[in-house]
Parts: C-alpha cells; sequence; structure tokens
C-alpha cells in the first residue's frame, strides 16, 4: 500500500528522530518548494513531503475533476497517505491552500496531527459585509478569464505578485516556472476552487493547536485574513513575519524555520 501511495503522490520520507512533520505545499507548487527548509527539519524529525494530486509528479491516472471539484478531495487524500504510512499525531506545516488541507483535514480526523503551522493560508479569498478577504468577486473572475485566455501571461502576471522580483529576481523566476510547469487544466480548477470556496465555518470545529504564519505584506492574503483565523480558532497563535510576499518558505527560509521551531 505505502508502495502505492509512493508513486500516486511522488512521497518522499527523510530525516531521523520520534517526531514527524508531515508538508503540505500549495496551489500550482510541488514539494520541492520545500527544499529550501527541509534540511534544518532531518536532524532531529522524520519528514514527509508529497506532491496533491495533479502537481508536480503525482500520478495523474489518479486525478478526476469530480473528486477535485472541492478541498475535501485533497483532505480525504491526506488522512488515506498518514494512514498508508501509520503517521499520526504529527506536526503538518501547510502552504496557503495546503493549510487549509491541513485544517480541514485534522477536523475530519484530529488523531492525525498533534499540531498545525499555516503558512499564508486562507478561508475564503472574497471580501463580504464584515471580512475582508482581499479580492472582489470581480477580481477573481478577471483572474480566471486571463488564465482561461492566455496561460503563459498569467503565469508571467502572478508570479511576481506570488514572490515580488524585489524580494528575490531569480526566485521569482522559479515560482514562475513552477506555474508554467502544471497542467493548465487542472491547474485552472485547482485555483478556481481555491478562489471560490468559503471555510470560515470550518474555523470553530478546529480542536488541533495551530500556529498562523504570515507574512507582512502578502498579495494574495492580507493580515486580516490571518487574523481572523486567529479568532476564530479556538487554540491558535498569529505569528507575523518580516518577510514579504507569499512564499516565504523560498524567498525567507531561515526566517519560516525559525519562526516554525519557535513554536516546536
Amino acid at each position: 500500500m505505502t508502495k502505492e501511495m509512493k508513486e500516486r503522490f511522488n512521497v518522499s520520507i527523510s530525516g531521523t528522530g520520534d517526531k514527524r512533520i508531515v508538508f503540505v505545499h500549495g496551489f500550482a507548487s510541488n514539494k520541492k518548494t520545500w527544499d529550501w527548509v527541509l534540511p534544518d527539519f532531518t536532524d532531529h524529525y522524520q519528514v514527509m513531503t508529497f506532491d496533491l494530486m495533479g502537481s508536480g509528479q503525482s500520478d495523474l491516472t489518479y486525478y478526476t475533476k469530480e473528486k477535485y471539484q472541492v478541498i475535501d478531495g485533497y483532505s480525504d487524500d491526506l488522512i488515506e497517505l498518514c494512514d498508508s504510512y501509520g503517521w499520526k499525531n504529527v506536526l503538518c506545516v501547510g502552504h496557503s491552500v495546503g493549510g487549509l488541507i491541513a485544517l480541514l483535514t485534522s477536523v475530519k480526523r484530529p488523531d492525525l496531527f498533534e499540531k498545525i503551522f499555516t503558512i499564508g493560508a486562507s478561508v475564503h479569498y472574497i471580501n463580504d459585509e464584515d471580512y475582508y478577504g482581499g479580492f472582489t468577486r470581480n477580481d477573481i473572475d478577471q483572474i480566471l478569464e486571463m488564465m482561461e485566455m492566455n496561460y503563459s501571461g498569467w503565469a508571467s502576471f502572478l508570479a511576481p505578485v506570488a514572490l515580488p522580483t524585489s524580494v528575490d529576481a531569480a526566485k521569482s523566476q522559479y515560482i514562475e516556472d513552477e506555474f508554467l510547469k502544471s497542467d493548465p487544466e487542472i491547474t485552472y480548477t485547482f485555483l478556481k476552487v481555491t478562489l471560490l470556496m468559503d471555510y470560515r465555518q470550518l474555523l470553530s470545529r478546529v480542536t488541533v493547536p495551530v500556529v498562523i504564519l504570515q507574512c507582512s505584506e502578502d498579495s494574495f492574503v492580507p493580515l486580516e485574513v490571518a487574523e481572523y483565523m486567529r479568532d476564530h480558532i479556538q487554540d491558535s497563535q498569529l505569528h507575523v513575519m518580516d518577510a514579504k510576499g507569499h512564499y516565504p518558505h523560498v524567498s525567507h527560509p531561515q526566517e519560516t524555520i525559525d519562526a516554525i521551531k519557535a513554536y516546536l
């Protein structure tokens, strides 16, 4: 079973120690985005990284639009993955929608995670009367339309927004390259699911301790979202980083490492 799961999700496990950490990457990304932070954990932890279905080197024969048109599809995969390897009561670090996947998984199976670290996660991207998500519905529609009309143009536009060239031009190009490697149709479905979902009601059901890591400036997820999550998750802490952008584990790996270790 673990061999099948390894091939299906391109699973890698490294490191030593009694404690375990599973890292969940975000949208239009893959497990390699954790490479800048992993070496600082493998001396004392067993570390699992993997590719979400439809991303990286995951086995696309398992992908169905029906399953993955909701975030629950990815959450169910994470549960199956942890069960297959016998990983319970572990630490989980999730970036962006990977953080939401971790939260949703913990509600379904609170025995799996001892603590969750979210990095730039959001439960809802669209502004509401008493909620600031960072985007209007028209903004979302324009992003999706741009993606449909010109995928490479969309990647070139969005990558420097996600990781500003002023922060690190080479790594901003890396993010763009990763966007371009992704399957356009699968990536469009994943983005639409991510941007239109609303999981605000989920937060009150999260019982696992959560550390919310948030960049000081993030064009995708404003600080107000992180504060909202902190205020609605019963056992949570908010840590605001000096880093700017949406990929601090890529652009500011040492600060990300230090932030995680401060709460271990």
